[in-house]
This record gives C-alpha cells, sequence and structure tokens, in this order.
C-alpha cells in the first residue's frame, strides 16, 4: 500500500485525468486535480468507447452507471457515397467480446467520472479555476507553475505530477519545444447533433461517403433523449476547409457539406434531413501532432491527448486516454523509484499507442471506402464482392482491430466475422 502522504498532483479534469484519479485511488493514492475551468459541463458531442474502454469502465466500478447513460453498439455498416453497402460488422458483445461497445456524449462520460472522483476521493480532490502554466523539477518532487482567473500566481509542489491538459498542454510544449506548433492536415471535421427517430437496429454506426471528397460518420448516443422518446444523434463529417484554428467549441454550419450527400440513399437514414435538422455543429481542424519520443521528464509525465494526440477517428482516442491512467497506477503502486515507474509505464505505452496514432492519420479501416472508390472509379458498382470481396475486407478489420489492443474473437482460427445485410446494394 503506497505511503499516505504521496503526494499526486494530475493537471486537467478531461476524461484522461479523472479516470486516472480514480485509478490511482484505487491503488491507495489520494490525487489532486487543478483544472482551469471554473465550473465543469457536460459539453462536446459522441464518442464510441471501444471494448477495452468499457472493460477500464468496468474495473472502475462505473460499468451499471455507464450502461445508463450509453448506447449499445450492435452493428456497423460501410456504404459508398451513394448509400450502397460496402461492409459490415457486429459490435461488443455481438460479436463475442466479453464486454459491450458502447456510443456515449463525451460531456456525459466525463460528468460520471467527475462525480465519481468527489464521491470517492472527497469534495477538495478537484480545484477548479486554475490553469498550469509550467513545471520545475526537483531532485524528489515537481513543482506546477498556475495560475487563476484573476491573474493570482501560485505553486503547488508534489512528489510526481501528470499532465492531462489535453491537446493545448503547457506541459507538453515545455517537455517538447520542437513539436509546440501542429500542422493542419487540410481536412475540417463538422461534428454535431440530431435529435430524431431511431434508424437501423438501434445501435447502428454508419460509415457513409467516398474519403477522397468528404466523410461521414453517424451514431447514437442517448435513447429517449430527455424523454422525448427520440434518439440523440451524433454525426461526424470530414471535408477540406482553410483553417487552422484547433479549438473543439468553433460553430459551424451544414452549408458547405450538404452537396456531398446529394445522391446518398440509405435505407437505414435519410442523410440530408438529419444534417438540416441538426441541434448543434462544431468545427474542427484535424491537427497533426507528431508522436513523442518520451512522455516523461523527471517526476512529470504526460498522459492522453496531452502525451498522444490523435485524431479523433476510430474511437481510440479517450479509450487510449483511459487505459493510461490504469498501467500509470499499477507501475506506481508495485514500483517504489517514481521515475522508474515513469519509465516502465512509458516502455509499456508509447511505442504501441504511437503505433495507433499513425493508423488514425492513415484512416484504419475506413481505407475500405477510398479502396471502393478507386477500384469503381467514383461510379455505383453492380456486386461488391467483384469490387472488394468480404475476404479482403475481413483482414483489413482484424488487422486494424488487433493493433488496438481488441483481437476480433475467433477471426484467428479463420472465421469470418464480417458480413453483408439483408440491404446489401447490388447496383438496384
Amino acid at each position: 500500500m503506497p505511503d499516505s502522504s504521496f503526494d499526486i498532483a494530475i493537471v486537467g479534469a478531461g476524461p484522461a485525468g479523472l479516470a486516472a484519479a480514480l485509478r490511482l485511488h484505487q491503488r491507495g493514492f489520494r490525487p489532486r486535480i487543478y483544472e482551469t475551468v471554473a465550473e465543469l459541463k457536460p459539453l462536446g458531442v459522441g464518442i464510441d468507447v471501444k471494448v477495452y474502454g468499457t472493460k477500464e469502465l468496468d474495473e472502475l466500478g462505473l460499468l451499471q452507471e455507464f450502461r445508463a447513460i450509453s448506447v449499445d453498439a450492435r452493428e456497423s455498416i460501410f456504404y459508398n457515397k451513394y448509400g450502397q453497402e460496402i461492409y459490415a460488422e457486429l459490435c461488443g458483445v455481438h460479436m463475442g467480446y466479453l464486454y459491450e461497445q458502447r456510443f456515449v456524449h463525451r460531456g456525459y462520460l466525463q460528468m460520471l467520472l467527475y462525480r465519481t472522483v468527489l464521491d470517492r476521493l472527497g469534495p477538495d480532490s478537484v480545484v477548479h479555476g486554475v490553469r498550469c502554466l509550467g513545471y520545475t523539477n526537483h531532485d524528489d518532487r515537481v513543482t506546477l507553475d498556475l495560475v487563476d482567473q484573476a491573474g493570482e500566481r501560485s505553486r503547488v509542489t508534489a512528489d510526481l505530477a501528470i499532465a492531462a491538459d489535453g491537446i493545448k498542454s503547457a506541459v507538453r510544449q515545455q517537455m517538447h519545444p520542437d513539436h509546440a506548433e501542429p500542422v493542419y492536415s487540410d481536412i475540417t471535421m463538422w461534428r454535431g447533433t440530431t435529435l430524431m427517430e431511431p434508424f437501423g437496429s438501434g445501435g447502428t454506426i454508419l460509415h457513409i461517403g467516398a474519403p477522397q471528397s468528404s466523410s461521414m460518420i453517424v451514431y447514437p448516443i442517448a435513447n429517449d433523449f430527455e424523454g422525448t422518446g427520440k434518439v440523440l444523434v451524433n454525426w461526424v463529417v470530414e471535408a477540406t476547409r482553410d483553417e487552422s484554428v484547433e479549438d473543439w467549441n468553433q460553430r459551424g454550419t451544414v452549408d458547405e457539406i450538404m452537396h456531398y450527400y446529394d445522391q446518398c440513399d440509405i435505407v437505414h437514414l435519410d442523410v440530408q434531413t438529419m444534417l438540416r435538422n441538426a441541434r448543434e455543429v462544431y468545427l474542427f481542424p484535424l491537427i497533426r501532432h507528431e508522436p513523442l519520443e518520451t512522455w516523461t521528464d523527471g517526476r512529470m509525465i504526460l498522459i492522453g491527448d496531452a502525451a498522444h494526440a490523435m485524431y479523433p477517428r476510430g474511437g481510440n482516442g479517450a479509450c487510449q486516454a483511459i487505459v493510461d491512467g490504469s498501467a500509470l497506477a499499477e507501475k506506481l503502486a508495485t514500483m517504489d523509484d517514481v521515475p522508474a515507474a515513469l519509465r516502465a509505464f512509458e516502455a509499456q505505452r508509447l511505442k504501441a499507442v504511437n503505433g495507433i496514432v499513425m493508423a488514425h492519420r492513415g484512416e484504419g479501416y475506413e481505407v475500405i471506402r477510398r479502396m471502393v472508390e478507386d477500384r469503381t472509379g467514383g461510379e455505383r458498382f453492380t456486386d461488391i464482392e467483384d469490387v472488394l470481396p468480404l475476404a479482403e475486407a475481413d483482414a483489413i478489420f482484424s488487422k486494424y482491430h488487433a493493433l488496438v489492443g481488441q483481437p476480433r474473437p475467433g477471426f484467428e482460427a479463420g472465421d469470418t466475422t464480417g458480413y453483408r445485410t439483408e440491404h446489401a446494394a447490388t447496383g438496384n
């Protein structure tokens, strides 16, 4: 059991910092979180929590609460820009995993973690309204330089500090000044939500379009939203746009993206109506943060987006951030030397997560829609098996799932895990 006087400071009360605090508390530590905003609110749109992310939440004792605020993912279906079906696979327990894949509003998940931190660690475990400006390492301690909303400066010294301060991390900037300036990828995401009738199985995620021009992901994140009997649906559209502002809260409209889907006819969904009825639309440019060669400096360590910011594709950013806290807590609880524990954590996580960062930059399994567009010359196909055989698509998906740490059940034995639904298009 760790010494109760061992001080851990966490910078940032996003999912990464909150989950890390809960994991550390399970191991006998009592960290304190320092958060920039004066009051946390359930902001953001949807995230896709993979099976290993659900496992982490179960191990935190939050599975039932998580289920109550999220939607069980049942199937994932891929379409070209005309709405012709390319490929489908089951999700989570429906594929044979031990845990569910679930869709959730990012803000609702963050608030669940936040309430749990206050309940388990106490009301003084989160200090609001202070921003971290930087840090200073000492022989056996580390000092954080903080500033509050009135501009008053202060310092906090701890045995260990964890930077979970996101994509604009001041700690990352100090630790890696050569990586301080991110590069715009020429792709912008339009992220929105729409209140609508359920579609598909009620737990269906749709992947639509040709990535050469525009790509769309759609999935439900809340059933019977606010007692309306309707579902709150999260959608994300990628397309090119001339900008470089890295801001999750930049407002946008659907006017620039509607035309990409004016030929799209999907049995599950009226895409145009969904876009027109959006409750909110945010813009976010895809920014390239190059993988780091280290996340540690003395007794300071980066986790989550501060360590491995990745394109928000494939649902692994938040999940990998949550895994960080679990792995770090295990090393700190089993090793007496703090810098050595941090290096062991980095040795376990850095190479694998950097691989996921680069895979997301290369589209991951979404590449099948690009392949179909290229192989058909952008035209409709007659039989998808002549364009992208099921066995070829299966191999692509199995490789990607293994990369992110969730190998497909049974595929190593030669089982076919992908399929085409009864609505698969054959050129009709």
